[in-house]
């Protein structure tokens, strides 16, 4: 009984991996330029280019952010938003919530290490600008291995400064909608499958 839920964990679980801290042209990250994973485990790298719009979108929802880290991290969820719309329009593909494996070496189609990757390569360019005043960029962090009776899961991180860090993840929602942001102590238990649905 065990082995079936590890294995229903490995067909439902959107993951190939626990580790989400590529090297490479995705963490060269530019004022100009992203690259956006997809088709699992970072299998397909397509080029977001920044445009003029696109600077002055992100520079708007960052306006008003810096008033507290609160609003700061509301802006965060807004401009994730706004990327994945625009990473949407260069694959060409909408990329379905909560991903199982079958989707594996599709175009378009993002699991946790995808989405975990990307977030943080718009993260590392919103603070290469100089848009998040209150939040540190982090390495990403993964969580469960199968054997603790969780999935493996990945998330990217901010660190309030002098304080709590926050995961971000983009994984659970559809494709341009507002990422889970939420302490990261909170998100690191999380996982479990329960009554046969993904589990949270």
């Amino acid at each position: 009984m065990r082995r079936a839920s590890i294995l229903l964990f490995g067909f439902l679980a959107g993951c190939t991996s626990v580790s989400s801290n590529y090297t490479g042209d995705i963490t060269r990250t530019e004022t100009t330029r992203l690259y956006v994973c997809h088709g699992y485990n970072c299998n397909y790298k397509t080029r977001l280019d920044i445009n003029q719009q696109d600077a002055d979108q992100f520079a708007e929802i960052f306006a008003y952010a810096p008033t507290s880290p609160e609003e700061e991290r509301k802006a965060v969820s807004v401009a994730v938003q706004y990327f994945e719309r625009r990473s949407e329009q260069v694959i060409g593909i909408t990329d379905q919530p909560k991903s199982t494996l079958a989707g594996t070496r599709e175009r378009g189609q993002m699991d946790c290490i995808d989405e975990s990757t990307n977030t943080r390569s718009l993260l590392l360019y919103l603070e290469k600008r100089g848009l998040l005043t209150h939040h540190n960029v982090q390495a990403n962090v993964s969580r469960g291995f199968f054997l603790d009776g969780r999935y493996p899961h990945s998330t990217a991180v901010l660190r309030e400064r002098g304080g709590e860090k926050w995961a971000v993840d983009s994984w659970y929602a559809p494709m341009g909608g507002a990422p889970d942001i939420l302490p990261l102590r909170e998100w690191l238990p999380r996982g479990f499958l329960s009554a046969g649905d993904l589990p949270v």
